[in-house]
This record gives structure tokens, sequence and C-alpha cells, in this order.
């Protein structure tokens, strides 16, 4: 965790290693993994030049120094003071220039100090309240594959993610010592083994070609996972510190799959508002295409059909002037992707998911059997979202009488792949569609829109 104390600076905006990574993802159009190998290198060069020079100079944003941290008590973004602990921290000296881009509102010369370190078994660590910036609500999207939590306001939020997984290690005290020197967040249930979860279960799992286990799995908490609750529970406290002021927190949940099935929303849904309610907040619950809904459809009355197209399940909502018409999921989504590619191929799903991550184009001619695979999985996926569509629309009764064409917003990491929003188009104007379309687009930021449509409805409720 990087924690920022400032000097002069109104409402200081903190980043984590995550927010970086979705930040240069974002301005430069790179995938994930690039993105992150780039943020990894720069941070590795600036703590490489540090550690050599202790002080580096970036032109336009200022002198990052590593000198003695103050002692004494700061107030961290107004919440109160608490102590700073012995040792050393990196301080930026930032020119106004670098100031003004970091912040919005004009600044005189000053000095940031970034703090790293900090105890990483987040389950026993109950002394901090949560610092949640600008906004009185956060919205979090409970995702099989990921956590999103959104703070701020509905046009000016920023957001933090967190892994939905975790690995087993087994336990001594010479590995937990490792694991906190390097900051890696873990978990102690019953002594026989450490629990490795969120982001850094990922590298844990490519490192040993092992599979991540998930606390959920098909969209809601994983039955046969006996770590499922402790370890959901470590992952929100990642994202989300205890408060006493009881803000609005809503929180994504699938919608009933068609298909049927033995998926207990009802369970899920009661364990993640305990959880989150046991924090101190104010949380209920949204349907997560209604979320998108939200986040995407403010121009168009909240009118329209969101869908999230996730890791466990594709969540569908169709909206009239914000009030849910018909709300439904489907089970294949990108973990249904993985799996079966995988089988047809003879890897992992893990292999299947970082091929994914490199980069496909589902419109390109496939390259290799992996690409062939992904392609014909990645339809069966469109094709069961479409028809369950039409199937939906055709079976509702006192449907409203909708004058007007409406758009249809699609988000979600399973609908990021290029071509993705053409074969869905293209796949809907084959056969037709029951309802009259102004628009079959992408949503602006497909990976936080769930997340934004939750602080959005915290927002209103506030």
């Amino acid at each position: 965790m990087i924690q920022c104390l400032t000097a002069g600076i109104a409402r200081p905006v903190c980043m984590n290693k995550a927010d970086l990574i979705a930040e240069a993802e974002r301005r430069t159009g790179l995938n994930r993994l690039d993105a992150s190998r780039g943020v990894e290198a720069t941070l590795e060069a600036i703590k490489m030049s540090l550690g050599a020079e202790d002080s580096i100079l970036i032109t336009g944003l200022g002198r990052l120094e590593l000198k003695p941290k103050r002692s004494g008590l700061l107030p961290p973004n107004g919440i109160g003071p608490r102590p700073i602990p012995s040792g050393k921290a990196v301080r930026l000296k930032a020119t106004r220039k670098g100031v003004v881009t970091l912040n919005t509102e004009p600044q005189p010369d000053s000095e940031i100090e970034f703090e790293f370190g900090g105890n990483m078994d987040k389950k026993n660590d109950n002394s901090n309240e949560v610092n949640n910036a600008a906004g009185s609500a956060l919205g979090l999207d409970v995702g099989t594959s990921r956590l999103v939590l959104a703070n701020g306001s509905s046009e000016n939020f920023r957001t933090s993610a967190e892994l939905n997984a975790f690995v087993s290690v087994p336990y001594s005290k010479f590995t937990e010592n490792i694991l906190k020197q390097n900051n890696v967040t873990y978990q102690l249930n019953g002594g026989s083994a450490l629990q490795i979860f969120g982001n850094e279960a990922a590298r844990f799992a490519n490192f040993f070609n092992a599979e991540v286990r998930r606390p959920m799995m098909n969209g809601t908490l994983n039955p046969t996972e006996e770590y499922s609750l402790p370890v959901m529970e470590a992952i929100i406290e990642q994202l989300i510190k205890k408060t006493k002021r009881g803000e609005n927190l809503r929180f994504s949940v699938p919608g009933a799959l068609r298909e049927g099935g033995s998926t207990d929303l009802v369970y899920h849904e009661a364990m993640l508002q305990s959880m989150l309610e046991s924090l101190g907040y104010n949380a209920k619950p949204i349907n997560e295409g209604m979320a998108v809904v939200y986040s995407e459809l403010e121009s168009e009355n909240f009118s329209g059909i969101g869908i999230s197209c996730g890791g466990g399940m594709c969540n569908v909502a169709l909206a009239f002037m914000s009030l849910p018409v018909l709300t439904f999921s489907i089970g294949k989504a990108g973990d249904y992707i993985d799996r079966s590619v995988a089988s047809v191929t003879g890897e992992t799903p893990t292999r299947i998911r970082a091929i994914k991550e490199e980069g496909i184009d589902l419109i390109r001619e496939p390259r290799n059997k992996y690409e062939s695979a992904l392609q014909v999985y990645y339809e069966d996926v469109i094709l069961s979202l479409v028809e369950g569509l039409r199937s939906e629309i055709a079976a509702t009764r006192n449907l409203p009488k909708i004058e007007r064409p409406i758009p249809i917003v699609v988000s979600g990491g399973t609908a990021k792949p290029k071509g993705f929003i053409d074969r869905f188009r293209q796949t809907i104007d084959r056969d037709g569609f029951p309802l009259p379309l102004s628009d079959v687009r992408m949503a602006d930021a497909p990976l936080t829109a769930t997340a934004r449509g939750c602080l959005i409805a915290a927002l209103y409720d506030a």
C-alpha cells in the first residue's frame, strides 16, 4: 500500500500500483499486461536509481529524494492525526508545473511524501478508519474475477481493484517474514497454510504454474471453497477500511440465471451485505446490469439495455427511466471461455487467460489453435447473450411502450477483446431484434462501468 501525506496541497489524491497500471492502460491504449510491465519497469528503475543516488530528478515532475521520515503526527486527508513510523520515505519536491498536473488547483512548489510498507495482515489491522476521499458514498463491483471500488463524484471518480483470487502455500515462520518484508497480502487460516490473496495471487500462481483458487464461482460465493468467506472478507478489507460515518455503499449482485441452476443469490447477497455492514457502511445491493445502465445511460434518461460481461456471468438489464423492466444473467462468460478453450487445446485456464491478455482480435483470421478456439467460444457467449435477450423480451408481460429507439451498452473484461462489439452487432443485425435500437456500443470504461454505476446509485441515495 502507498499512503500519501502532503504539505500545502488540498485534497491529495493517492494511487496504488494497480491504479497506476489502470491509468497507463487507459491513457496509452495498451493491454493490461503491457501496461503492467511498463509500470513495473518504471518503478523498478526509480527504486534502483534512488538506491544508488538517494536523489533523482524527473523533468516536469520534480526531484525524488530518499530521506528519513519525519516524526510526530500529521493528519491524513482530514481524518485526524496518526503516527508516522521511523525509517525512510521517498519525498517528491515537485515543480509548480508538476503539482498542477497532479492537482487541478494551481499550487506553489510543494513537497509530497510517499510512505511504503505497513502491516499486510489486513484482517487483524482494524486500527485505522477508512479514507475514502472526496465522496460520501462508495460503489463496489463484486466480480468473480476482480473487485473494483469507486469513490468520489459521478464525474470525477477514482477506482482501485483487487484480484478476487488466492493461492495457498505451506506455512513457515520464515515464509511469513519474507511475505511481510515484500508487502505481499496474505492470511493465516488454521496455521498450516498461508493464503496469498488479491493482486499478488496471480504472480505466485504464474510462478508456480498453478491455478488460482476463487472465493467466487459463476458469479456468486463458491460453495466448494473452504476459505471462500474469510478470503473474500480479507480482499474487501484490502479495498475498504472501517468507518464510523455510515456512508452509503452500493455493491453489485448478479441477476437470476435464465438457465436455472442451484446458484443461491440470497445467500451470496446476504453474506456480502453482512461483511460490508460490519465495516460500518449503509450497504445495499444493486443488480449488475442496472449498474451499467446508471453508469452509461444518463443522457438517455437511464433507458436502454446494460450488459456486464464478467468472469463468472454475463448480466443483463433492460431499464426504462431508471426502472428495471427485466434482469437476468447467463452462466457463460470469461471463465467459461477459459475452461472450454483449455479443455480443447490441452492447456490450463491460467495459460489461456494469459493468451487473452496478450491481445486477441475476434475479427482477424485465427493464427493458431488457441485463437481458433477462443473465437468459437466467444461466438458462443455472444449468441447466448443475444438469444437470451430476445427470449426474455418476448416473454415479458406488460412491456412498456417504448416509442424511441434505445441503446445497448456492453461492459466488462470479457467484452474488451478487439472485435467483440462488432461481433455482437453482427449477431443482432443478422436475425433482427424485438425492440428498436439507436446504438450498440461499448462502455466508455468497460472495466469500471459497474463500479461507477454502483457509486452513482449510492450518491443518489445519499
